[in-house]
Formats: C-alpha cells, structure tokens, sequence
C-alpha cells in the first residue's frame, strides 16, 4: 500500500536565509534574516560532516517521537547568491526540526564563533544541549519527496529562489 509519508526513499529542504543588515518587508516570513556576514565557504565544510548513515540525536528535538535518530543524509550543500544563503540538504528521512536545528549550528560556524570541526563534535557527542539553538521556521522548504520507481510518482524539484 502507498503511503505519502512512509513510502518515501528521500526528502529534500532547503533553507534560505537572507544576510544583510536591514530586513526585508517583501521577504517577512518566506525567509530567515541574518545579520552580520556570514562564511558560506565555512559553513559548507562543516555541514559535510552530516554525511553519510549516522545518529542526528544532536540534531533531534525533544518533541521528536521517532523510534531511533539514526538517519542518512545523501548530500547538503551551503551557497550563497547575492545576499541570499541556501542551505540545500536532501536524506532518507528527517527528525523532528533536525534541519532547523542544522542550521542553527551552521549559524555559528558561519559567524566564527565555533570551528568548522564543530559539527564533527557534535555528531560524536550525541547532545542536544551542546549544539546551537533551533533557527527560525521562515525560510524552511520541502522541495522534493522522492519515491521508489514502482509507486509511479515523481514530482520535480521547485527550488525557491529570491534576488
């Protein structure tokens, strides 16, 4: 039996947060604002470390009911156009805020408060309390769910792009 949800193979967010000093009015809640530059280069490198088949409970909120935090991410990619940052990240499956809670740590990579070696640490610490804090839901998007060939589904990729 098909199932929109536990049918899936893939999932794919992306987040997209604008840095610049002044808000935008046309962009209030369609995505995140960041002040201060952020190191898009530092960032990227970091998020690598989420690859693979590997225990998100760091990245795990405490509202998640799933049975276990094992999960797979298959590729994320941090870039930069103009004043736009997206954070692009495609797994089998999420936890509960788990690209939020990503993005949060990114943030602080790419502000230079913490090494891009951070996010390794935290994969290995397996704590909630030492990664940063949740960012904000404006600017999250499911782009894309992907299915097994036999379901007959498959829905193309709509990548939100702002300038």
């Amino acid at each position: 039996d098909f199932s929109a949800r536990f049918s899936a193979t893939a999932r794919q967010y992306r987040y997209v947060i604008l840095n610049r000093q002044a808000r935008s009015a046309v962009f209030s809640k369609k995505v995140s604002c960041k002040h201060g530059k952020l190191d898009v280069a530092s960032m990227h490198q970091a998020a690598q470390s989420l690859l693979g088949e590997q225990d998100f409970t760091s990245f795990r909120s405490a509202a998640c009911q799933a049975k276990h935090a094992m999960r797979s991410v298959h590729w994320v990619k941090v870039s930069c156009e103009s004043d736009f940052i997206y954070i692009d990240i495609q797994a089998n499956a999420f936890l509960h805020h788990m690209v939020r809670n990503i993005v949060g740590s990114l943030l602080i990579v790419g502000q230079g408060d913490e090494p891009v070696e951070w996010m390794a640490d935290l994969m290995a610490l397996k704590d909630r309390n030492q990664a940063g804090p949740t960012a904000a839901a404006d600017g999250l998007y499911l782009v894309k769910v992907s299915y097994p060939q036999s379901a007959g589904v498959d829905f193309p990729v709509y990548l939100p792009r702002f300038y």
